[in-house]
């Protein structure tokens, strides 16, 4: 009987040249993306004017934003696969006609269940990442796949793009609308504007990209294609995306709120502070990539959940002081903490590039372990990832009430981060101790001693030669 091996080495790339036309793909995949993203994430700013003409509380408001998210998450996994079936191009391309559809409907809804069913339907566009993955990885060589994903991943900066052009079209565009209010005014007409931008999209996409198309998954039946995710290692690279993709789209849409109530900023600043915050967590996605593929992903990833520990460690204290009682009955408060916003917003930013750097790492590893299955498998992660946005500001939520410390956000994205890191680094020292099982019990090698040896070559320590372990 057959047996099948199950490697922690990564599978070997099917090519290694880069096909004609990769650019191309490339182009259009990450400018659809950045604009798909822009239309997924609307109602963070869309949302005030939308609370203002309906009369919604907050928790109303809180749906509208989180069932797009829900269902920008659900869908990648099958649409990562039609990608790698059907090939990139025509997915893509049905993805941005299909959300055209309800991107115009919002600007008709009248109440607010319309709203969240159109919502609801629009979010649809968050599933286009797994599409391009799949796409982008289908005609780049893997030793190139850090650096192309990467500059696709960049499209993330689509999340800045509502905010920055959203409140100057709403306030030019007035509310009766255009020609005779067959154009909406107001925030409708930012709906009506990002359905005609997905139609011109779709038709660029469409005669622009290769009409040839790679489809690695052609053929191969359904089980075949979900194999790969029996593998814990799946689940282990999901886990690391909630916690660099997961907490970006929720501190994205948690941290205007968190300097309003902490710093009593206005809307508006605490809006631009947080996109101090969104542009690295997305531009530096193609440095990480980049870097990625000359050092390792492994390696990218050590670092990047270091900084976040360390920042989010800083972040997490609680304002305040120790009050020390004497002996003759007096009280003195000694070691005062609290972060100042600009110290805050320093610390954010480093939790933003850490982030960028790590979503491209993390997509890194996935063309190498599974260079055949990438839809199915990064379609996978990134939806449990983007479900890290739509859990995590619940999180923050009840344990902010529970504790009544604002501060205690940074605390639960310090779990999540030290919980990947642990996971992560007993991973690597099992499979390097699977490798050379003789030194599991020692501290250094055995022979002579090492401070003996560099005294004798003049100061340079002579490495030991140890068999090469698989990654993880």
């Amino acid at each position: 009987m057959a047996t099948t091996t199950v490697s922690d080495t990564p599978v070997p790339a099917p090519t290694e040249h880069t096909h004609h036309g990769a650019g191309r793909v490339l182009t259009v995949s990450t400018i659809g993306f950045t604009l798909m993203f822009a239309v997924w994430l609307q109602f963070g700013v869309l949302g005030l004017p939308i609370r203002k003409e309906f009369g919604l509380s907050d928790v109303q408001l809180a749906w509208i934003t989180a069932l797009a998210v829900l269902n920008g998450s659900i869908w990648r996994l099958p649409m990562g696969i039609l990608a790698d079936r059907w090939g990139g191009r025509r997915v893509f391309f049905w993805m941005l006609l299909l959300t055209a559809i309800p991107a115009y409907l919002i600007s008709t809804a009248s109440n607010y269940a319309m709203l969240l069913l159109y919502a609801f339907l629009v979010g649809f566009a968050g599933n286009s990442f797994s599409v391009g993955i799949a796409w982008v990885s289908a005609w780049w060589p893997q030793r190139r796949q850090g650096l192309a994903l990467g500059i696709f991943g960049a499209g993330n900066v689509g999340a800045s793009v509502t905010k920055l052009i959203g409140p100057t079209l709403i306030a030019m565009v007035p509310v009766a609308g255009l020609l005779g209010g067959v154009i909406p005014g107001g925030w409708r007409f930012v709906a009506v504007l990002y359905s005609v931008l997905l139609v011109i999209m779709a038709i660029v996409l469409w005669f622009v990209a290769p009409k040839h198309d790679h489809k690695p998954a052609q053929g191969r039946p359904m089980k075949e294609l979900l194999a790969p995710l029996k593998q814990m290692r799946v689940w282990r690279f999901s886990l690391y995306y909630v916690v660099v993709f997961g907490a970006y789209v929720a501190l994205a849409a948690w941290l205007p709120k968190y300097y309003m109530d902490v710093y009593d900023l206005s809307l508006g600043d605490a809006a631009h502070l947080t996109a101090l915050f969104i542009f690295p967590a997305s531009l530096l996605r193609p440095v990480g990539g980049w870097v990625s593929d000359r050092v390792g992903a492994r390696k990218v990833m050590y670092l990047t959940f270091s900084v976040m520990l360390v920042a989010c460690g800083i972040l997490m204290m609680p304002y305040g002081f120790i009050v020390l009682q004497h002996a003759d009955g007096t009280t003195s408060e000694v070691l005062p903490w609290s972060v100042n916003v600009w110290l805050f917003t320093v610390l954010v930013v480093i939790i933003g590039c850490a982030m960028g750097i790590g979503k491209a790492a993390v997509y890194k590893h996935i063309p190498e372990y599974f260079p055949n299955d990438v839809g199915a498998v990064g379609g996978l992660v990134g939806s449990l990832g983007a479900l890290g946005g739509f859990f995590l500001p619940l999180l923050f939520a009840y344990v902010a009430s529970f504790t009544g410390m604002a501060q205690s956000t940074f605390f639960v994205l310090f779990i999540f981060v030290a919980w990947a890191a642990i996971w992560m680094h007993i991973t690597v020292v099992r499979v390097l101790h699977k490798a050379s099982p003789e030194l599991g019990d020692k501290f250094e090698h055995e022979g002579a001693d090492i401070d003996s040896q560099v005294a004798e070559t003049g100061g340079h320590e002579q490495p030991a030669t140890v068999g090469s372990a698989p990654r993880p």
